[in-house]
């Protein structure tokens, strides 16, 4: 274990934190002002280089931030940033100077907000199989197509947008990764109604819409690197691995507690405690596991393991839900308002909008950022060295491959 007093990593990080609460009162100024400060000090993301948001340290430390200014009075992230934890590491990683230095600040401060345009009506679990177009134009790219599953893009500024550029080359190839601008000439938004009324997922449609090649991150025809690099941001985001350590007792966990505390004691059987118990004992492995986890992380981006952590992540949610509702028994039926509305927040555990609305939001988290059944083949593959499933079209040119 690291000797935190003799830690040269972790005393930067406290010289930093106290210098940034000495000149910047997170309690006075506005969320852009002490975010833009937090930024400017390198206390974004530790972990990036210097003078994009970071000091090149271990990420592990980021949590030490979060903690400590969450105790200062910062204000939390806005929920509807949460896509800043997948745009951020990508563009960072794969992004030239230019493109860091005009996307990074503005993203962390919340002045521009972000969304996915990955899935297609064709390519959800197949992401690798994508349609949407993209034609070199001179210094601008031509796009045409379809993405579906949009979180929040009605709300988002830019997109993390990826293309087929170069459709004789197999699927992983030819894929080109861009920053969209969600105003553009040609980009239409349209809401798509879930089981909770809301339409927080949508769909976007590209005609001839023109991006920038200066708009392009990583190199031409390595989209797929790129995305891979969203993608287990992604999941590492969703399983809770970012933003603040998270409290015990915290999360969807907590749902199920409150209403066994509003109980009468006839209510609370021996039954309906142990599972609870049950419950509550897997929600503290899982956070304790995830906090593990971001101690042992040596690099900046999250590997093949959080594919565990988001399985764990659904099932749990899932299962805590069930249960909330068995809980309020018949008022669990009633109560819940299905009118259609577009959310301006996110929130992907079920926690924040009553047991009627966390038990329908969390049937999305066996979906959104790869399925279930994709996540168990990643961990047999890539986690426990199993034999991959069979992969015919692997090496065949995408405009080769058959589709129905």
């Amino acid at each position: 274990m690291t000797d935190v007093a003799t830690d040269p990593q972790t005393a930067a990080v406290e010289a930093a934190l106290e210098e940034l609460l000495a000149t910047h009162d997170p309690k006075a100024l506005s969320y852009e002002e002490f975010r833009g400060a937090q930024f400017d000090a390198g206390l974004a993301w530790v972990h990036f280089d210097n003078g994009h948001g970071g000091l090149g340290l271990r990420p592990e430390l980021q949590r030490t931030v979060e903690a400590r200014l969450r105790d200062a009075g910062a204000r939390p992230m806005h929920p509807a940033m949460f896509f800043m934890h997948l745009a951020g590491p990508t563009i960072h990683t794969h992004g030239d100077e230019s493109v860091k230095q005009r996307f990074l600040r503005p993203m962390f401060t919340g002045e521009q907000r972000w969304c996915q345009l990955f899935s297609e009506p064709g390519a959800g679990s197949d992401f690798a199989g994508l349609a949407t177009k993209a034609e070199l134009d001179g210094e601008e790219w031509i796009v045409n197509g379809q993405k579906v599953w949009n979180t929040m893009a009605h709300m988002a500024d830019w997109g993390m947008l990826v293309t087929r550029s170069d459709p004789n080359q197999p699927k992983h190839k030819g894929m080109t990764y861009f920053a969209l601008d969600m105003k553009s000439d040609g980009v239409e938004v349209r809401p798509l109604r879930q089981i909770t009324g809301e339409a927080e997922f949508n769909e976007v449609y590209m005609t001839d819409v023109r991006v920038p090649d200066a708009n392009r991150i990583g190199a031409v025809g390595e989209g797929w690197r790129a995305s891979l690099t969203t993608l287990m941001n992604e999941r590492n985001a969703i399983g809770g691995g970012s933003g603040s350590p998270p409290r015990r007792g915290s999360g969807a966990i907590s749902v199920p507690v409150g209403i066994w505390n509003g109980l009468d004691d006839e209510a609370k059987t021996a039954v309906k405690r142990s599972e609870l118990m049950k419950l509550w004992t897997r929600a503290e492995v899982f956070r304790l596991t995830n906090l593990r986890a971001a101690e042992n992380r040596k690099g900046g981006n999250p590997g093949p393991e959080m594919s565990v952590s988001k399985l764990a992540f659904a099932g749990l949610n899932q299962d805590i839900m069930d249960f909330a509702v068995t809980l309020q028994g018949p008022a669990g039926l009633t109560g819940f308002d299905y009118t259609f509305r577009r959310p301006e927040d996110l929130s992907v555990d079920g926690s924040d909008g009553g047991v009627g609305h966390g038990f329908l939001r969390v049937r999305a988290n066996s979906i959104e950022g790869g399925t279930s059944e994709i996540m168990k083949n990643i961990v047999g593959e890539q986690v426990l060295g199993l034999p991959g499933e069979p992969r015919v079209d692997k090496d065949v040119n995408w405009i080769d491959v058959p589709r129905g």
